[in-house]
């Protein structure tokens, strides 16, 4: 994945500041560098399934929605979940940030997860 030319120096490199527009490109970012580093997957992988992802979506544009649509799709290709988890975690989730107030950070209570993914579960 490439830097779109305008955000680039007139060297052609990335500038100083910030190349993420939102936190949330950040950290999706470095969620799919960690997963590809890891083995799960590889990196022109990512980028093959985020492109084909970008160009069926409404606005054919990498939006928050694409970016998680193609990283869940390439845990469940390499079997590293199955739908029902990552439904039963975005649940989680939704319900933790609802009931969490405005302004704090939005924490799983621990053991959430050890509850969704019984022990000796292959995802």
């Amino acid at each position: 994945m490439s830097l779109p030319t305008d955000r680039l120096a007139p060297n052609g490199l990335p500038p100083d500041g910030p190349i993420f527009r939102e936190p949330w490109e950040a950290r999706v970012f470095a969620l799919a560098v960690c997963l590809s580093r890891s083995g799960l997957f590889t990196w022109s992988e990512w980028t093959e399934a985020l492109v084909a992802r970008t160009k069926t979506s409404d606005c054919g544009a990498a939006t928050y929605d694409v970016w998680l649509d193609t990283l869940e799709g390439l845990l469940i290709t390499k079997g590293a979940a199955n739908r029902a988890l990552i439904d039963m975690l975005r649940d989680a989730w939704r319900t933790t940030a609802e009931a969490t107030p405005h302004g704090r950070p939005v924490v799983l209570a621990p053991g959430v997860l050890a509850a969704l993914v019984p022990s000796g579960s292959d995802t």
